[in-house]
């Protein structure tokens, strides 16, 4: 597990400054919580988690309100392999308009969790309902359809092709019998204006020419080209200096505020509390606790994950 203040290498922390030590965000009697810690830099940007209203045709800045419906809810979620359960009696949900971290220590299920909402891996037993019914998710096919996308950790792009040809690999457009060159172009572009992304000079430029934090600029815009409503992120800033990370992490707050459930499994607990409304922690395959962000702090959730209980939260032993 990454320790706070953690991403980039050691000449990336040092340009930085020294680390930030987050503060504890404690639960007053209204639901109240004092300000979280924020990535580097981020305060500004992202805002507090606010997002902008429509109040007469003039925007303003009000506070994110929470949505009662999960766009995803799986309940009672279990999956062996051989003798080995993964997952015992997994609840998960994820809303629309907010961007839910699901955390846990190597080995708790993260990885089996995602794969099998992705429908690479079948449920042993349990309830997967989308949008309020019940879903039949028997592969990654019937999961696009429904509207999940999952941008993994090794991001999956061809090094060899442009950007406009990685968001459309597998699912190009066609004009007759011909690729339908301009339009895909012209989508690509409204795609990346669409997240605020102006760090991409061309969408005719090759993946290997971009850096680490572009390619997940691009990896991110292919998951929300097809109409998504459910994005998970696998360590989207695992591998990112300071500044690329903050720009991600921009990224992922944006897709939340245009009304996605967003998914973020990340370490870094400081990512974490910079950008989520809710976190959910696995312990040993077990859901410890699905909490608001504004409810817990840092030392709970690191005691959720490494114990599978803190005080009241957690695990009945």
């Amino acid at each position: 597990m990454n320790l706070p203040g953690g991403g980039g290498g050691p000449a990336a922390r040092a340009a930085a400054g020294p680390p930030v030590r987050p503060h504890a965000l404690e639960a007053g009697r209204n639901g109240a919580a004092t300000p979280g810690y924020r990535h580097p830099g981020a305060a500004d940007t992202l805002g507090g988690h606010d997002r902008p209203s429509r109040d007469g045709g003039v925007a303003r800045w009000e506070p994110l309100r929470m949505s009662v419906t999960p766009v995803l809810d799986l309940r009672g979620i279990d999956k062996s392999f051989g003798s080995v359960k993964v997952l015992h009696d997994v609840a998960f949900s994820a809303y629309p308009g907010e961007v839910t971290a699901l955390v846990g220590d190597n080995g708790a299920g993260k990885t089996t969790l995602v794969k099998c909402i992705g429908g690479i891996h079948p449920f042993d037993s349990g309830e997967y309902r989308f949008d309020g019914a019940p879903a039949r998710v028997g592969s990654p096919r019937d999961a696009a359809a429904l509207g999940i996308e999952i941008v993994h950790q090794d991001l999956a792009l061809c090094e060899n092709l442009d950007i406009v040809q990685n968001l459309f690999l597998g699912r190009e457009r066609r004009r007759g019998l011909m690729l339908d060159e301009a339009g895909m172009e012209e989508l690509a572009r409204g795609t990346l204006a669409g997240l605020s992304v102006r760090t991409i000079g061309s969408v005719r430029q090759r993946i290997s020419t971009l850096s680490g934090g572009q390619r997940q600029t691009v990896a991110i815009a292919r998951a929300v080209l097809w109409d998504s409503k459910v994005v998970i992120l696998d360590e989207p800033a695992a591998a990112l200096g300071v500044v690329q990370t903050q720009q991600v992490l921009e990224l992922v707050r944006r897709l939340a505020d245009k009304g996605l459930a967003v998914v973020l499994i990340s370490h870094n607990m400081n990512d974490v509390f910079a950008v989520s409304d809710r976190i959910a922690a696995l312990y040993l395959g077990r859901m410890a606790a699905q909490v608001r962000t504004s409810d817990v702090t840092h030392r709970q959730i690191v005691e959720l994950i490494t114990a599978g209980v803190s005080g009241d939260l957690g695990l009945r032993r």
